[in-house]
């Protein structure tokens, strides 16, 4: 395809993106180069080095470069990743920590103290639990690695306590020997993961926890956001809304997919059920993009990210993205 812009796309390796990167959906007038990455390497290359013309960016580390007036990229309405994240609370069991309460006072460890997740977690442990991010001493260092940085450099609020790990201790080695008292962060610690008998989760029975949050807000947390190159925003003003009718067709592709139980297409059991209940609490269709539907969602995050000292100035939603993809055509 000769006449069309050949562009970078970084982005996850998930059900969603998939029928971007084998063909099965094309994105009008692109010729896509996809680079299925992790996230945290996606990050770091997006906001240090603006390495990608299009990839997925986390929503509070974007946040922050539209609060200071200097973004990169421009968002498009394309939540590649959403976690309820009552899963990413791991505490010493040993401890006497059997509530979000008792979490005042004590040493939790963070890989960087901007992520989504930890942005969400700080947010429901205050609104809903009374605890402040300045009951909490945070401690900032690499989970597997030592001295991992902070991809783009945050300032935080007065009261808030932030240490860095040891020199050369990395925080799953110290939540394992009791170094810590626990940890928040989107992945699990290896510790976890691999059973250490003194390690747990703080809410033990998670979905329990996220479904009884979810009745009483209606939210169903967002992480990361599609970003395009802001010049090419700019110079091809029909490319954001292109990439929002594809991302579009390649989620509902892996909804479909995931709905055809007849031969699960996931590697786990129960999806039927699991399915069935995800539908009965949230509607038939409860990963939606854009925003109806999201607002509220987008609205508290801003809030929370505003609140905890990572925006200089709280954004507002119709700040973070391209105006070409908040509204669209109807027959």
């Amino acid at each position: 395809m000769t006449d069309t812009l050949k562009l970078s796309l970084a982005m996850g390796d998930y059900d969603r993106t998939r029928p971007i990167v084998d063909g099965r959906v094309q994105i009008d007038g692109v010729s896509p180069l996809p680079m299925l990455l992790s996230p945290e390497e996606m990050f770091f290359r997006a906001f240090r080095h603006q390495a990608f013309d299009v990839t997925e960016l986390s929503l509070s580390s974007y946040s922050i470069s539209v609060a200071r007036g200097d973004p990169q990229y421009v968002a498009i309405p394309v939540f590649l990743s959403r976690a309820f994240r009552h899963t990413s609370v791991y505490v010493r069991k040993d401890r006497g920590i059997d509530g979000p309460e008792d979490l005042m006072g004590r040493r939790i460890g963070v890989a960087e103290y901007q992520l989504s997740a930890n942005v969400w977690v700080r947010g429901i442990l205050q609104e809903h639990h009374g605890v402040l991010p300045s009951d909490i001493i945070w401690i900032r260092g690499g989970m597997e690695s030592p001295g991992r940085p902070e991809k783009i450099k945050v300032n935080l609020p007065t009261g808030v306590t932030m240490e860095d790990a040891p020199e050369g201790a990395t925080l799953n080695a110290m939540l394992a020997e009791g170094e810590i008292d626990g940890f928040v962060g989107p992945r699990a610690p290896r510790c976890f993961a691999e059973g250490h008998p003194q390690v747990g989760r703080l809410w033990e029975d998670s979905m329990v926890a996220a479904a009884a949050y979810y009745e009483t807000t209606r939210i169903f947390p967002i992480m990361h956001v599609l970003g395009l190159r802001r010049t090419l925003a700019d110079t091809h003003p029909w490319l954001p809304g292109a990439l929002l009718k594809a991302f579009e067709r390649a989620r509902a592709l892996a909804v479909e997919a995931l709905a055809d139980t007849s031969a699960t297409k996931v590697t786990m059991p129960f999806v039927e059920d699991n399915l069935a209940r995800a539908h009965r609490l949230m509607g038939p269709d409860p990963w939606t993009y854009g925003l109806p539907g999201n607002a509220h969602v987008l609205e508290t995050f801003l809030g929370y990210h505003a609140d905890q000292g990572l925006s200089p100035r709280r954004v507002a939603v119709d700040e973070l993205f391209h105006p070409a993809t908040v509204e669209s055509y109807s027959l």
